[in-house]
């Protein structure tokens, strides 16, 4: 039932919903497309003879300007509302890959595909998660973990899709398909994405209005949530668990490859951390409602570590799919849960802008893990160490978790909502 402004209530779907759709096909073919190039690793490492820690700088770049921007753009999303923001980030991500298509250099691959896709990407990214925390409060975890379940989708579609096109018709021609695709898909889904239930005159979950005025959504302001220990923790977490987390999403290819696997079932390999990762924003999603949604993101984190020990010893295409599919689960719950610990602990009044300062830890991991996997293995023709560190990192991020839940218990002032505890 969706609410009406009068009290009453109407048969028919909550808006809402519509906006976890459209939220979902902006992440689908943005992330989709950022995600699948670990397919067209070799290609550019080949074209422009270049060594590991150069190509994995592209996307490390892109990953560090999408996720810095999101503090910029969750500020831009609370005061003017996400559909225009939502809209550029389609424009200059369809353009960047469009240029990117073009590129005699690796220099200019820095400047159209990173930026581009990055600032892209970064426009659309906080903006759209940010509005889905307004529109739900009792299924809040299911509505974020359906929204941003098309980040895990498209990174199981795009890149065996991709690497089959790459074989078929270059990856000049991939890269044009996929922006076309970016520019229409983004900007269209971004003209159904409204700002909150308010706009329309309903309330969060389509409950029915107590009165005929709505109250003004409640939260803290960033700077509020600057001085709370609570931002501080889920900051650091975030920031060690993104040290591993892009590391297969780069290297994982090359690394299927070195041991004799097909560039095309390499990239089916790295499709898997999708499939993992929808199945885990999924279960997570509903699941962390009833149970605790502090917790699910402390086992997520957990898992990822865990997998990330196996992935040193896994040298088979089977070994390497349960791998990318287990690591794909605890990455895919935790994208799905911080934006809702974000809003249970900070309010959705500037939730965009909160979220967006959360993020801002995922680019410090973006920009050093690949890029820093890359010269580990152009200097010791392996990733162990590399991986190694990033099971160390979600350890820690686990024990940020823990002691988030003593302050829980403890009953620190200033958290909005104790679902999560």
């Amino acid at each position: 039932m969706a609410g009406t402004a009068g009290g009453e209530t109407r048969p028919g779907l909550f808006y809402g919903w519509v906006v976890v759709g459209a939220t979902f096909a902006v992440l689908f073919i943005s992330f989709g497309a950022a995600y699948t190039f670990g397919s067209f690793f070799s290609s550019l490492r080949d074209q422009f003879g270049a060594t590991r820690e150069e190509v994995a700088l592209v996307f490390s770049l892109t990953g560090f300007i999408y996720f810095g921007l999101g503090a910029i753009s969750g500020r831009l999303a609370d005061r003017f509302g996400p559909r225009r923001l939502i809209a550029a980030g389609g424009l200059l991500l369809g353009t960047g890959l469009l240029l990117a298509a073009v590129t005699r250099s690796l220099w200019q691959v820095y400047l159209t595909y990173s930026l581009g896709v990055g600032l892209g990407i970064g426009l659309a990214y906080v903006p759209a998660v940010g509005a889905v925390q307004r529109w739900f409060i009792r299924r809040r975890g299911m509505a974020s973990g359906l929204a941003v379940t098309g980040i895990g989708l498209g990174n199981l579609a795009l890149p065996p899709a991709a690497a089959v096109l790459i074989a078929a018709v270059g990856w000049r021609w991939t890269y044009a398909l996929i922006g076309i695709a970016g520019l229409v898909i983004v900007v269209g889904a971004a003209l159904l994405v409204e700002r909150s239930p308010e706009t329309r005159g309903l309330r969060p979950d389509g409950d029915p209005q107590p009165t005929s005025s709505v109250a003004p959504a409640a939260g803290m302001s960033p700077s509020e949530a600057l001085r709370s220990s609570r931002f501080w923790l889920l900051y650091t977490a975030c920031a060690a668990t993104s040290l591993g987390l892009f590391v297969p999403f780069v290297h994982l290819v090359p690394y299927a490859t070195d041991h004799g696997i097909s560039n095309v079932a390499a990239s089916v390999i790295l499709g898997g951390i999708g499939a993992g990762s929808a199945a885990g924003r999924l279960a997570v999603g509903g699941s962390a409602d009833r149970l605790g949604r502090r917790q699910a993101l402390a086992a997520s984190f957990a898992l990822m570590a865990l997998t990330q020990i196996w992935w040193l010893f896994a040298v088979q295409v089977w070994s390497l799919l349960l791998f990318a599919f287990l690591f794909g689960a605890g990455y895919g719950g935790f994208v799905a849960l911080i934006p809702a610990l974000a809003a249970d602990y900070f309010g959705v009044r500037q939730a965009g802008a909160i979220i967006g300062l959360l993020y801002t830890s995922a680019s410090i991991g973006s920009l050093v893990g690949p890029t820093l996997a890359g010269v580990a293995f152009d200097v010791r023709h392996a990733y162990t160490l590399p991986i190694l560190i990033s099971a160390l990192a979600n350890v820690v991020a686990v024990g940020c978790m823990l002691v988030l839940g003593r302050i829980a218990t403890r009953g620190q002032s200033g958290s909005p909502a104790s679902a999560s505890s």
